[in-house]
């Protein structure tokens, strides 16, 4: 009972924070959500808890690929072609984790996210 009422006041929170995000708060607000999916699946691994796992990790894979699915690739932009290569890379170690139930590997993953993170981070900064 208590885990749903707090899935319901998380849907309705990201909910409003998204409602009037900028494309890079919406960036951000989605790197947020796959950072703590990661930690997630880290812990399901950990605890052996391999059917959890799974799911977490199948989210994260989806939000990776909501990240990557918005980039502009027709804009031959070394910036998108990179950010594409980089979402491509994290989605084969994500999958190398589950199989392998490596936690490294999402560290790894984590680190490239964090770095991605505060590049957007100072973009926000910069450009309001």
């Amino acid at each position: 009972m208590h885990h749903s009422a707090y899935q319901s006041y998380h849907s309705d929170n990201l909910a409003a924070q998204t409602a009037q995000a900028s494309p890079v708060q919406l960036v951000l607000i989605l790197t947020d959500g796959l950072i703590e999916e990661l930690f997630r699946a880290r812990a399901h691994i950990e605890g052996g808890r391999f059917e959890q796992k799974a799911h977490s990790l199948d989210r994260a894979l989806g939000m990776l690929n909501g990240l990557a699915s918005a980039l502009d690739l027709d804009s031959g932009s070394e910036v998108v072609t990179s950010l594409d290569q980089l979402y491509a890379y994290c989605g084969q170690r994500l999958y190398q984790a589950g199989v392998a139930l490596d936690v490294g590997i999402i560290d790894e993953v984590v680190g490239l996210l964090n770095t991605l993170r505060s590049g957007w981070e100072g973009m926000q900064a910069r450009h309001g």
